[in-house]
């Protein structure tokens, strides 16, 4: 069943409550100049679109991880930079508790086409245990929802599960996409399809390889945690990162792929140094020849060279984390070989979020990708197969 959008609603002249995704990264000078506003960009064309056509806007998200109120965590600086985005006034409508009368005041006195922006939801503790009581303040503003905020989606919280149950509802054009192009991509991808994971723990990632065995022709394997399968095989990995409690699943995993015909790629080279930090002198050594004393921190130039191959020749790849410690200059290479790939590859191409999206953002591939996930949990939990909660709660065509 397909979900309701905006753009099943006649909004003009309604109140329309929007969650968005503002939690940007600020300048740490406490000035509170935001340094990335990549995902304010993405909400745009939802807010725009409804201001369009005659909506009165009130925008709510979180910032941080803030322990109550907190005017180190307050959107306003958020506000002003949007106002600069649209062109227009954002009414900020500051209240420790997110929603008090003067709050509805603000609301109330909006015209159509204006927009307001409430404070950050998570000063209230009952944004993140999703409490009935502050769903109903929140909702009490509007008279129509919609979720465009993807990356927090796999949360149950009040202002996106429990809104959704007190209002007609709807998705935002940014979630819509997310949803559509990954959904297919999973459902009914165009062949080959190929999954690159990376990142450091095997933990992290059991769920997806599991779901993705039983979608993909091709699996790379880079990162902290392919250590742990080539552990797994009998390869001496030296100080490398290892997942001693999943070496046993690891296996069984690589049994699995075997089973399903699943191509499964480990590195065949790595690039080695002593220690975990920059300025390290660093150098390549094969998968099998890593010394005992030294750690393996990115996939080295043949792997990169065979996973690009990989790439480049599929018709649907999908790419979540990091191939090295792509923080430290030594050890990026290989993510930014892969993103270089990603970004050459003709076939439809999804980055989900975090540290990989932020690879192809810098290297400035961003616009090459089919898509790049604004979520880095919400869209592994995708991958997973599960049901994000934020979109669940969404009404029904």
């Amino acid at each position: 069943m397909a979900k309701k959008t905006l753009k099943d609603f006649d909004v003009a002249g309604k109140r329309v409550l929007v969650r968005v995704d503002f939690n940007v990264p600020q300048e740490k000078d406490g000035s509170g100049r935001i340094t990335d506003d990549a995902r304010m960009v993405a909400a745009m064309p939802t807010i725009q679109d409804l201001l369009s056509r005659g909506a009165r806007v009130i925008l709510m998200s979180h910032l941080g991880r803030p322990k109550g109120a907190d005017a180190k965590f307050s959107l306003k600086p958020v506000a002003e930079h949007l106002s600069e985005l649209l062109g227009q006034d954002v009414a900020f409508l500051a209240s420790d508790e997110v929603v008090d009368d003067s709050v509805r005041a603000g609301v109330m006195a909006l015209n159509d086409g204006e927009v307001a922006l409430l404070e950050n939801t998570r000063f209230v503790a009952g944004e993140t245990k999703n409490d009935p009581a502050f769903a109903e303040k929140l909702a009490s503003l509007a008279e129509i929802y919609i979720n465009d905020a993807f990356g927090t989606s796999h949360r149950a919280h009040a202002s996106n599960v429990g809104v959704a149950s007190l209002l007609p509802s709807g998705l935002g054009f940014l979630v819509q996409k997310e949803v559509e192009i990954m959904g297919k991509a999973l459902e009914d991808p165009q062949r080959p399809f190929v999954a690159i994971l990376g990142g450091a723990k095997v933990s992290d990632k059991i769920n997806v390889i599991s779901n993705l065995l039983n979608k993909v022709d091709t699996l790379l394997i880079g990162g902290g945690m392919a250590y742990t399968f080539l552990k797994a095989q009998g390869v001496e990995i030296g100080r490398s990162l290892l997942d001693e409690e999943k070496l046993d699943l690891a296996k069984e995993l690589m049994q699995k792929a075997e089973e399903k015909g699943v191509e499964l790629l480990l590195p065949v080279d790595t690039v080695v140094a002593d220690e975990l930090s920059a300025g390290q002198a660093v150098e390549t050594v094969a998968i099998d020849a890593i010394p005992e004393d030294k750690m393996a921190l990115d996939i080295g130039p043949e792997t990169a060279r065979v996973f690009a191959e990989k790439i480049r020749a599929a018709k649907t790849v999908v790419w979540n984390g990091p191939m090295g410690v792509f923080e430290i200059d030594e050890f990026a290479q290989g993510t930014y070989a892969v993103a270089e790939a990603l970004a050459a590859c003709e076939g439809v191409s999804i980055v989900g979020g975090g540290d990989s999206a932020s690879a192809v953002e810098q290297e400035g591939y961003a616009d090459r990708m089919t898509h790049v996930s604004t979520g880095g949990g919400a869209s592994l939990e995708f991958l997973e197969g599960k049901t994000l909660p934020g979109i669940a709660a969404i009404e029904e065509r």
